[in-house]
């Protein structure tokens, strides 16, 4: 997982507006009911089993990184997949068809925070 330089956290990013979050949210709900309107589901959380593998494509380093997650924490299979429904939906509020490393880490951390694991068990 690339490093975040200090000057990045301090740019001029704002963060967005709850008029520009619901836009986001209004988008990525209308692509997955595009990606899912044959499979008679509507949304990233309704994936399971083969839908899910079906659905939720890593990449080597993605995966690599949900790898290592997996044994360092402990997660169960349910946590597994909740992570990569997460995931999915983080890579869908960006617009992106592609599910980047980046997004599995943010989907990790909302888990760490979650479970109040120490993230240095992971990153290091």
């Amino acid at each position: 997982m690339p490093r975040i330089e200090y000057k990045d956290l301090r740019g001029p990013q704002q963060p967005l507006s709850s008029a520009e979050m619901r836009a986001a949210v209004e988008r990525a709900h209308e692509i997955q009911k595009r990606r899912y309107a044959e499979s008679g589901i509507m949304f990233n959380s309704e994936l399971n089993g083969k839908k899910l593998r079906e659905h939720v494509i890593l990449d080597p380093p993605s995966a690599q990184l949900l790898e290592r997650s997996f044994a360092a924490l402990g997660l169960s299979v349910r946590a597994h997949d909740r992570i990569l429904k997460i995931a999915r939906t983080i890579a869908d509020l960006e617009g992106q068809s592609e599910i980047r490393a980046d997004h599995v880490a943010e989907a990790l951390q909302y888990r760490v925070l979650d479970k109040k694991i120490n993230p240095h068990t992971l990153f290091g």
